[in-house]
Parts: C-alpha cells; sequence; structure tokens
C-alpha cells in the first residue's frame, strides 16, 4: 500500500492559477497539464523517495520531481507515510516560496 499523498492549499492554488492561465489559450491543453501535474504527484505513493532533494533548501525530507518545466515540490512525512505536495512550480517564476511544515 502506499503513502497517503496530502496537496497543501498553496499547491493548490499553484495549480488552479496555471491551468487558469494555460486555459487563456488552450483549455485542452490547460485540462491536460492539470491532469498530468496531479497524476505525478498522485504516482509519489508509491515511489515517496525517487525525487531528489531540493537544492535550494537541501533538506532530506524536502524533494522534487520535474514534469516539463514545472517542478512537484513535496514534503516527506516518513512517521505518517504521508506526502504533502507543497508546490506547483513553473521553473519561469524563480525561486519558490515553501510554506512551513505544520
Amino acid at each position: 500500500m502506499g503513502w497517503k499523498i496530502v496537496i497543501a492549499p498553496s499547491a493548490q492554488f499553484d495549480l488552479a492559477d496555471t491551468v487558469r492561465y494555460v486555459a487563456r489559450h488552450n483549455s485542452d491543453a490547460a485540462a491536460r497539464l492539470g491532469y498530468e501535474l496531479i497524476t505525478r504527484a498522485e504516482n509519489l505513493a508509491n515511489f515517496p523517495e525517487i525525487g531528489r532533494i531540493v537544492p535550494e533548501f537541501r533538506q532530506p525530507n524536502l524533494r522534487e520531481i520535474i514534469y516539463r518545466s514545472y517542478r512537484i515540490i513535496y514534503r516527506l512525512r516518513r512517521d505518517a507515510q504521508r506526502i504533502d505536495i507543497v508546490r506547483f512550480w513553473h521553473a519561469a517564476r524563480g525561486f519558490p516560496r515553501i510554506p512551513s511544515a505544520n
């Protein structure tokens, strides 16, 4: 059985903002992108440590996977076997702000 995936409010906002932005130009592409980002995040349930440690933060529990120009940044909570998706971050946006762990 895989780890539980929780999408934090910051990541929910990122995802909605990204889909809205892309939808202004192509609604089908926006739907596909949103679906792919969520699917990639959900796949972490079976392979939680597949992502690299986020270089800017160098914290072993803060990792990321890359999909196209997007960084899916997540926090491992080993004690609860839970993954918190904290950002869906486009590389052009610069340095991501990571919400503190609760």
